[in-house]
């Protein structure tokens, strides 16, 4: 039996409609005398990522114990404050291609929701990069309390988007995060590039 057509759509953030230049991350460890990638790797080492996901702890404390980690590699607290606090100055870039293929599927009447796995800052970080309005609903993990790709975190989002799971597709560039999606009903497609909105308005329902 065929599926239902999508009627609504769920986006991830980071990777699909948030991008980040690695070169911002790359020059404060050269600046700070770090190993290429250290901050990346201390930042989403499960153990400190997991409690700042699902609103265990804040997004400050989160980067504070990075800091607290860096200490010794930079020399002195101070210097690791201030490596983490450049790093964290820079928020991402919106890409404007998806961006434009919100516009125009929300503007199709199909509704539109960013579903990630996120911080406390991710309504000031939305509000930085002008996405404030651009979408129907956020599912935050850190405000549910239950991150992708738990079954939980989808249902929730599903709830948030009036639309059962069978009417959902979701987005993403990690597979993982499609695999729990499909697990939970949803379509699923993983991002690869530009190239997949064409994929993605046959999917839709407008």
């Amino acid at each position: 039996m065929a599926r239902e057509r999508a009627t609504a759509l769920l986006l991830d953030f980071d990777g699909v409609l948030r991008r980040w230049d690695p070169a911002v991350a790359a020059g404060v460890e050269r600046e700070y005398g770090l190993s290429e990638g250290v901050l990346g790797e201390i930042a989403m080492q499960w153990g400190r990522l997991q409690p700042v996901l699902t609103g265990r702890v804040s997004h400050a404390e989160w980067v504070g114990s990075v800091a607290d980690a860096l200490t010794e590699s930079v020399g002195s607290p101070e210097r690791a404050r201030a490596a983490v606090e450049q790093w964290q100055r820079y928020r991402g870039e919106v890409d404007q291609e998806v961006l434009a293929f919100v516009r125009e599927v929300r503007a199709a009447g199909v509704r539109v929701g960013l579903g990630t796995n996120a911080t406390d800052l991710l309504d000031a970080d939305l509000a930085a990069l002008g996405l404030v309005g651009e979408l129907d609903v956020v599912v935050n993990s850190s405000v549910i309390g239950v991150h992708k790709p738990a079954k939980e975190y989808f249902q929730a989002a599903c709830e948030a988007l009036q639309t059962p799971p069978a009417r959902v597709l979701f987005v993403d560039d990690e597979d993982w995060a499609v695999r729990g999606a499909r697990a939970a009903g949803l379509s699923a497609h993983r991002w690869g590039g530009s190239a997949d909105l064409r994929y993605l308005r046959a999917a839709l329902a407008y």
